[in-house]
């Protein structure tokens, strides 16, 4: 029983998603959607099979990089001024408003301004990603660090402890699981962050394919896109997973 469970839980969810590919080409078989409305998976598969191979590279590469060079900067900033905000009450009043405003703002919104201001190129790509990924790194992180336990603390600072001594050995060991499930988010995010970017202002990028492919009614190959953006999420979200294992493996959930 105990084996039969566990090859449930493990096949469940590619067994779940066969059936899905299957009614959704039953679906278009049957009621003769054209493929500009919506494409079969057959039509989307032919469509990414035809396209040049080194057309997917280089459409790829381009998201994967603006993805990971805005993942980056915003877990370097992230984390910092996450520990200046748990270090500081004045500062957390001060500037924890100002982030919420930043966040609350549509990104879709402000994209556009960001291209007129920072130009052409990664930069402004970059940024946008950056803006999108950078605050649940913030709040997931100042939680874990303020979760430390207070006699812990307190004995720590009785000991003669230093300050940068107690983040680095108490408080930051404390928030490591806290902030693995934020870099998980995150890096959806990011991911959502290039392709909104890409939709504003690129020549290359899975989302400026999306884009051009819509604009010419090459609908399957605008799905074929995104299926390959929603595998590239999937695979950098269990690398996180897989880092925190490898890393830090006392701070996985233990199983019940």
């Amino acid at each position: 029983m105990a084996i039969s469970r566990k090859l449930g839980e493990r096949f469940a969810p590619w067994l779940a998603l066969a059936v899905l590919l299957l009614v959704w080409e039953a679906a278009c078989r049957l009621f003769a959607l054209p493929s500009f409305v919506l494409p079969s998976p057959s039509a989307i598969a032919g469509a990414a099979w035809k396209l040049d191979p080194g057309v997917w590279f280089d459409h790829i590469f381009a998201t994967l990089r603006v993805t990971l060079m805005g993942y980056l900067l915003s877990i370097l900033v992230g984390i910092p001024l996450a520990i200046a905000l748990a270090s500081s009450k004045v500062l957390s009043r001060t500037l924890y408003p100002l982030l919420v405003i930043v966040q609350s703002t549509p990104i879709v919104a402000v994209a556009p301004i960001i291209v007129v201001v920072m130009g052409a190129g990664d930069t402004p790509r970059v940024f946008i990603t950056f803006l999108i990924a950078f605050f649940p790194i913030v709040v997931s992180t100042v939680t874990g660090l303020l979760a430390t336990p207070a006699e812990l603390i307190e004995l720590s600072r009785s000991l003669g402890a230093s300050r940068s001594r107690e983040y680095r050995n108490i408080r930051l060991p404390y928030a490591i699981p806290h902030l693995f499930s934020a870099l998980r988010i995150s890096i959806t995010l990011a991911v959502i962050g290039a392709v909104v970017a890409e939709f504003v202002a690129a020549e290359e990028g899975l989302g400026y394919f999306i884009n051009f492919s819509t604009s010419m009614f090459q609908v399957p190959q605008a799905f074929a896109a995104l299926m390959l953006l929603v595998m590239i999420s999937l695979a950098l979200f269990h690398l996180i997973g897989l880092l925190q294992k490898l890393l830090f493996p006392w701070s996985l959930p233990k199983p019940s």
